[in-house]
Protein backbone atom coordinates (compact mmCIF):
# COMPACT_ATOMS: atom_id res chain seq x y z
CA UNK A 1 0.00 0.00 0.00
CA UNK A 2 2.94 2.07 0.01
CA UNK A 3 2.45 3.58 -3.49
CA UNK A 4 -1.57 4.27 -2.17
CA UNK A 5 -2.65 8.38 -1.53
CA UNK A 6 -6.10 8.82 -0.81
CA UNK A 7 -7.22 12.73 -0.93
CA UNK A 8 -10.38 13.50 0.68
CA UNK A 9 -12.62 16.70 -0.25
CA UNK A 10 -14.89 18.35 1.73
CA UNK A 11 -18.34 16.86 0.56
CA UNK A 12 -17.99 14.08 3.00
CA UNK A 13 -14.69 13.51 5.17
CA UNK A 14 -15.74 11.86 7.30
CA UNK A 15 -16.45 9.21 4.97
CA UNK A 16 -12.93 9.52 3.66
CA UNK A 17 -11.42 8.99 6.80
CA UNK A 18 -13.33 5.91 7.61
CA UNK A 19 -12.13 4.57 4.39
CA UNK A 20 -8.76 5.46 5.40
CA UNK A 21 -9.10 3.83 8.84
CA UNK A 22 -10.16 0.48 7.18
CA UNK A 23 -7.16 0.56 4.96
CA UNK A 24 -4.73 1.38 8.10
CA UNK A 25 -3.67 4.35 6.21
CA UNK A 26 -3.54 7.84 7.19
CA UNK A 27 -5.53 10.74 4.76
CA UNK A 28 -2.87 12.55 2.40
CA UNK A 29 -2.65 16.56 3.48
CA UNK A 30 -4.01 18.26 0.94
CA UNK A 31 -5.46 22.35 1.37
CA UNK A 32 -8.78 23.06 0.18
CA UNK A 33 -10.64 26.20 0.44
CA UNK A 34 -11.68 29.64 -1.86
CA UNK A 35 -10.55 32.76 -2.80
CA UNK A 36 -11.96 35.99 -2.26
CA UNK A 37 -14.12 36.09 -4.74
CA UNK A 38 -15.56 32.28 -4.14
CA UNK A 39 -13.07 30.57 -6.80
CA UNK A 40 -11.77 27.55 -5.43
CA UNK A 41 -8.49 26.60 -4.05
CA UNK A 42 -6.62 23.18 -3.96
CA UNK A 43 -2.84 22.69 -2.77
CA UNK A 44 -1.86 19.19 -2.23
CA UNK A 45 0.39 18.74 0.38
CA UNK A 46 1.92 15.81 -0.11
CA UNK A 47 4.33 14.29 -3.40
CA UNK A 48 1.94 12.44 -5.67
CA UNK A 49 4.49 11.69 -8.52
CA UNK A 50 4.21 8.35 -9.70
CA UNK A 51 1.81 7.27 -6.96
CA UNK A 52 -2.05 5.75 -7.11
CA UNK A 53 -4.15 8.61 -6.06
CA UNK A 54 -7.68 7.91 -5.51
CA UNK A 55 -10.25 11.09 -4.54
CA UNK A 56 -13.52 10.73 -2.24
CA UNK A 57 -15.66 13.47 -3.41
CA UNK A 58 -19.37 12.69 -3.60
CA UNK A 59 -20.91 14.93 -5.53
CA UNK A 60 -23.58 15.76 -3.05
CA UNK A 61 -25.08 19.42 -2.04
CA UNK A 62 -24.34 21.79 -2.90
CA UNK A 63 -23.88 19.94 -6.22
CA UNK A 64 -22.37 22.65 -8.37
CA UNK A 65 -19.50 23.17 -5.81
CA UNK A 66 -18.76 19.47 -4.87
CA UNK A 67 -18.66 18.95 -8.97
CA UNK A 68 -16.27 22.01 -9.21
CA UNK A 69 -13.30 21.16 -6.46
CA UNK A 70 -13.51 17.52 -7.21
CA UNK A 71 -12.49 18.63 -11.05
CA UNK A 72 -9.82 21.43 -9.61
CA UNK A 73 -8.49 18.22 -7.63
CA UNK A 74 -8.40 15.84 -10.57
CA UNK A 75 -6.46 18.48 -12.66
CA UNK A 76 -3.72 19.16 -9.39
CA UNK A 77 -2.90 15.51 -9.20
CA UNK A 78 -3.03 15.14 -12.75
CA UNK A 79 -0.32 18.30 -13.05
CA UNK A 80 1.45 16.68 -10.13
CA UNK A 81 2.61 13.67 -11.68
CA UNK A 82 0.15 11.08 -10.24
CA UNK A 83 0.77 7.56 -12.27
CA UNK A 84 -3.44 7.15 -11.98
CA UNK A 85 -5.96 9.05 -10.61
CA UNK A 86 -9.39 7.44 -9.49
CA UNK A 87 -12.00 9.84 -8.67
CA UNK A 88 -14.56 7.94 -5.38
CA UNK A 89 -18.09 9.44 -6.43
CA UNK A 90 -20.11 7.24 -3.94
CA UNK A 91 -23.42 9.35 -4.78
CA UNK A 92 -22.88 10.81 -8.56
CA UNK A 93 -25.14 14.14 -9.17
CA UNK A 94 -26.88 15.04 -12.11
CA UNK A 95 -27.07 11.06 -12.96
CA UNK A 96 -30.98 11.55 -13.32
CA UNK A 97 -30.59 13.67 -16.26
CA UNK A 98 -29.40 10.46 -18.42
CA UNK A 99 -31.86 10.66 -21.30
CA UNK A 100 -33.49 13.21 -23.54
CA UNK A 101 -37.08 12.30 -22.69
CA UNK A 102 -38.83 15.82 -24.42
CA UNK A 103 -37.24 18.38 -26.58
CA UNK A 104 -34.71 21.00 -25.57
CA UNK A 105 -32.94 19.24 -22.95
CA UNK A 106 -29.86 18.44 -22.30
CA UNK A 107 -28.22 15.13 -21.39
CA UNK A 108 -25.82 16.35 -18.04
CA UNK A 109 -25.20 12.84 -16.75
CA UNK A 110 -22.95 12.75 -20.17
CA UNK A 111 -21.87 15.72 -19.57
CA UNK A 112 -20.38 15.57 -16.59
CA UNK A 113 -18.62 12.09 -17.41
CA UNK A 114 -16.62 14.05 -19.89
CA UNK A 115 -15.55 17.05 -17.83
CA UNK A 116 -13.97 13.85 -15.10
CA UNK A 117 -12.75 12.31 -18.21
CA UNK A 118 -11.51 15.32 -19.37
CA UNK A 119 -9.54 16.63 -16.45
CA UNK A 120 -7.42 13.27 -15.94
CA UNK A 121 -9.70 10.64 -14.05
CA UNK A 122 -8.02 7.28 -15.10
CA UNK A 123 -10.92 5.26 -14.06
CA UNK A 124 -13.93 5.79 -11.54
CA UNK A 125 -14.92 4.16 -8.65
CA UNK A 126 -18.97 5.19 -7.69
CA UNK A 127 -22.09 3.51 -6.07
CA UNK A 128 -25.49 2.92 -7.01
CA UNK A 129 -26.06 5.21 -10.10
CA UNK A 130 -29.54 6.33 -10.30
CA UNK A 131 -29.51 5.26 -14.30
CA UNK A 132 -27.59 2.30 -14.86
CA UNK A 133 -26.39 3.16 -18.34
CA UNK A 134 -24.32 6.25 -17.12
CA UNK A 135 -21.46 3.94 -16.44
CA UNK A 136 -21.45 3.75 -21.01
CA UNK A 137 -21.04 7.67 -20.53
CA UNK A 138 -17.85 7.49 -19.73
CA UNK A 139 -14.35 6.99 -21.87
CA UNK A 140 -12.46 5.73 -18.93
CA UNK A 141 -13.39 2.21 -16.70
CA UNK A 142 -15.82 2.75 -14.51
CA UNK A 143 -16.26 0.30 -11.19
CA UNK A 144 -19.42 0.68 -10.15
CA UNK A 145 -20.52 -0.90 -6.56
CA UNK A 146 -24.26 -1.55 -4.90
CA UNK A 147 -25.06 -0.84 -1.07
CA UNK A 148 -27.46 -3.66 -1.51
CA UNK A 149 -25.31 -6.01 0.66
CA UNK A 150 -25.10 -3.74 3.71
CA UNK A 151 -29.25 -2.92 3.66
CA UNK A 152 -29.57 -6.51 3.34
CA UNK A 153 -27.33 -7.44 6.40
CA UNK A 154 -28.87 -4.55 8.48
CA UNK A 155 -32.30 -6.19 7.35
CA UNK A 156 -31.21 -9.64 8.57
CA UNK A 157 -29.63 -8.16 11.90
CA UNK A 158 -32.80 -6.96 12.90
CA UNK A 159 -34.86 -9.75 12.13
CA UNK A 160 -36.68 -8.45 9.18
CA UNK A 161 -36.79 -11.47 6.73
CA UNK A 162 -39.25 -14.65 5.87
CA UNK A 163 -42.56 -15.28 5.10
CA UNK A 164 -44.52 -12.30 6.36
CA UNK A 165 -42.27 -9.87 4.94
CA UNK A 166 -43.55 -8.40 1.36
CA UNK A 167 -40.90 -6.32 -0.66
CA UNK A 168 -42.65 -3.46 -2.28
CA UNK A 169 -40.87 -2.10 -5.75
CA UNK A 170 -41.89 1.58 -5.35
CA UNK A 171 -42.37 1.54 -8.71
CA UNK A 172 -41.80 -0.05 -12.14
CA UNK A 173 -38.35 0.86 -12.76
CA UNK A 174 -37.35 -0.38 -9.55
CA UNK A 175 -38.50 -4.17 -9.73
CA UNK A 176 -35.29 -5.32 -10.54
CA UNK A 177 -33.88 -3.86 -7.32
CA UNK A 178 -36.73 -5.09 -5.04
CA UNK A 179 -36.57 -8.96 -6.78
CA UNK A 180 -32.37 -8.94 -5.70
CA UNK A 181 -33.50 -8.13 -2.38
CA UNK A 182 -36.35 -10.38 -1.83
CA UNK A 183 -34.20 -13.38 -3.42
CA UNK A 184 -32.40 -12.77 -0.32
CA UNK A 185 -34.51 -12.06 2.55
CA UNK A 186 -37.36 -13.70 1.24
CA UNK A 187 -41.32 -13.21 1.03
CA UNK A 188 -43.20 -11.99 -1.77
CA UNK A 189 -42.56 -9.05 -4.19
CA UNK A 190 -45.33 -6.77 -4.80
CA UNK A 191 -45.01 -3.70 -7.45
CA UNK A 192 -46.74 -0.09 -6.95
CA UNK A 193 -47.52 1.20 -10.09
CA UNK A 194 -46.91 5.07 -10.29
CA UNK A 195 -47.70 8.11 -12.59
CA UNK A 196 -45.94 11.00 -12.67
CA UNK A 197 -48.55 14.04 -12.64
CA UNK A 198 -45.46 16.61 -12.66
CA UNK A 199 -41.73 16.82 -13.01
CA UNK A 200 -41.53 17.02 -9.02
CA UNK A 201 -44.58 15.08 -8.20
CA UNK A 202 -45.22 11.88 -8.32
CA UNK A 203 -48.57 9.58 -7.64
CA UNK A 204 -48.69 5.74 -6.54
CA UNK A 205 -51.93 4.03 -7.80
CA UNK A 206 -52.29 0.61 -7.80
CA UNK A 207 -50.24 -2.23 -5.61
CA UNK A 208 -49.36 -5.09 -7.91
CA UNK A 209 -48.56 -8.64 -6.72
CA UNK A 210 -48.27 -9.99 -3.69
CA UNK A 211 -51.12 -9.01 -0.62
CA UNK A 212 -49.36 -6.81 1.79
CA UNK A 213 -52.21 -7.01 4.11
CA UNK A 214 -50.74 -7.33 7.77
CA UNK A 215 -47.37 -7.99 5.92
CA UNK A 216 -44.09 -6.34 6.81
CA UNK A 217 -43.51 -3.81 4.09
CA UNK A 218 -39.76 -3.32 3.10
CA UNK A 219 -39.29 -0.62 0.27
CA UNK A 220 -35.97 -0.13 -1.24
CA UNK A 221 -34.78 3.10 -3.67
CA UNK A 222 -31.27 4.24 -4.81
CA UNK A 223 -32.08 7.69 -3.47
CA UNK A 224 -34.38 9.88 -0.93
CA UNK A 225 -34.40 13.22 -2.34
CA UNK A 226 -37.90 15.18 -1.67
CA UNK A 227 -39.24 11.56 -0.43
CA UNK A 228 -42.53 12.48 -2.34
CA UNK A 229 -42.41 8.96 -4.48
CA UNK A 230 -41.54 7.33 -0.81
CA UNK A 231 -43.98 8.68 1.30
CA UNK A 232 -46.92 8.12 -1.44
CA UNK A 233 -45.58 4.74 -1.38
CA UNK A 234 -46.08 3.67 2.08
CA UNK A 235 -49.47 5.89 2.53
CA UNK A 236 -50.77 3.72 -0.20
CA UNK A 237 -49.63 0.20 1.13
CA UNK A 238 -50.50 1.49 5.02
CA UNK A 239 -54.20 1.64 3.08
CA UNK A 240 -53.93 -1.45 1.91
CA UNK A 241 -53.04 -3.23 5.76
CA UNK A 242 -49.43 -3.14 5.82
CA UNK A 243 -48.61 -3.84 9.50
CA UNK A 244 -45.21 -1.98 9.16
CA UNK A 245 -43.27 -0.15 6.60
CA UNK A 246 -39.75 -0.11 6.67
CA UNK A 247 -37.70 2.18 4.13
CA UNK A 248 -33.94 1.43 3.05
CA UNK A 249 -32.01 3.76 0.23
CA UNK A 250 -28.42 4.47 -0.63
CA UNK A 251 -28.33 7.62 -0.86
CA UNK A 252 -30.27 10.00 1.65
CA UNK A 253 -30.72 13.30 0.58
CA UNK A 254 -33.33 14.79 1.94
CA UNK A 255 -33.76 18.48 0.36
CA UNK A 256 -36.41 20.20 0.67
CA UNK A 257 -39.70 19.37 2.00
CA UNK A 258 -38.51 15.65 2.45
CA UNK A 259 -37.87 16.20 6.56
CA UNK A 260 -41.72 17.18 6.95
CA UNK A 261 -42.90 14.65 4.77
CA UNK A 262 -41.43 11.35 6.39
CA UNK A 263 -42.26 12.69 9.87
CA UNK A 264 -45.57 12.73 8.27
CA UNK A 265 -45.56 9.77 6.33
CA UNK A 266 -46.32 6.32 7.76
CA UNK A 267 -42.88 5.34 8.36
CA UNK A 268 -41.72 3.07 10.63
CA UNK A 269 -37.85 2.95 10.63
CA UNK A 270 -35.51 4.70 7.17
CA UNK A 271 -32.19 2.73 6.80
CA UNK A 272 -29.17 5.00 4.64
CA UNK A 273 -25.87 4.65 3.44
CA UNK A 274 -23.15 7.41 4.44
CA UNK A 275 -22.36 8.46 0.76
CA UNK A 276 -24.03 11.24 1.40
CA UNK A 277 -23.04 13.48 5.42
CA UNK A 278 -26.54 13.56 7.47
CA UNK A 279 -26.55 16.98 9.14
CA UNK A 280 -28.05 17.15 12.51
CA UNK A 281 -31.25 18.94 11.21
CA UNK A 282 -31.97 15.99 8.98
CA UNK A 283 -31.48 13.29 11.41
CA UNK A 284 -34.91 11.80 12.53
CA UNK A 285 -35.51 8.94 15.96
CA UNK A 286 -36.75 6.63 12.96
CA UNK A 287 -33.43 7.18 10.83
CA UNK A 288 -30.21 4.84 10.87
CA UNK A 289 -27.32 5.33 8.69
CA UNK A 290 -24.97 2.55 7.94
CA UNK A 291 -21.50 2.55 6.76
CA UNK A 292 -20.43 1.84 3.05
CA UNK A 293 -16.77 2.57 4.01
CA UNK A 294 -15.69 -1.08 4.62
CA UNK A 295 -17.04 -1.75 1.19
CA UNK A 296 -14.89 1.33 -0.58
CA UNK A 297 -12.02 0.59 1.17
CA UNK A 298 -12.22 -3.21 0.16
CA UNK A 299 -12.48 -1.83 -3.59
CA UNK A 300 -10.11 0.73 -3.51
CA UNK A 301 -7.38 -2.12 -2.37
CA UNK A 302 -8.51 -4.25 -4.70
CA UNK A 303 -8.41 -1.87 -7.26
CA UNK A 304 -4.50 -0.54 -6.49
CA UNK A 305 -3.71 -4.65 -6.66
CA UNK A 306 -5.45 -4.83 -9.83
CA UNK A 307 -7.82 -7.26 -8.76
CA UNK A 308 -11.25 -7.95 -9.60
CA UNK A 309 -14.26 -5.87 -7.93
CA UNK A 310 -16.93 -8.20 -8.77
CA UNK A 311 -15.75 -10.73 -6.72
CA UNK A 312 -17.31 -8.98 -4.02
CA UNK A 313 -20.60 -9.75 -4.82
CA UNK A 314 -19.81 -13.17 -5.89
CA UNK A 315 -21.34 -14.38 -2.23
CA UNK A 316 -24.15 -11.85 -1.85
Amino acid sequence: MRELKIFSGRSNPDLATEICDHLHLAPAAITLGKFPDGENFCKLDEDVRGRDVFLIQPTCPPVNDSLMELLIMIDCCKRASAARITPVIPYFGYARQDRKDEGRVPITAKLVANLITRAGADRVLTMDLHAAQVQGFFDVPVDHLYAAPVLNDYFLQQNLFGDDIVVVSPDEGSIKRASGHAKRLGGTLAILHKRRTSALEVQQTTVIGGPVEGKRVLMFDDMISTAGSICGAARLVREHGASEIHIAATHGIFCGPAIERIQNAPIDSIAITNTLPLPAEKQLPITRQLSVAPLLATAIKRIHHDQSISELFRTK
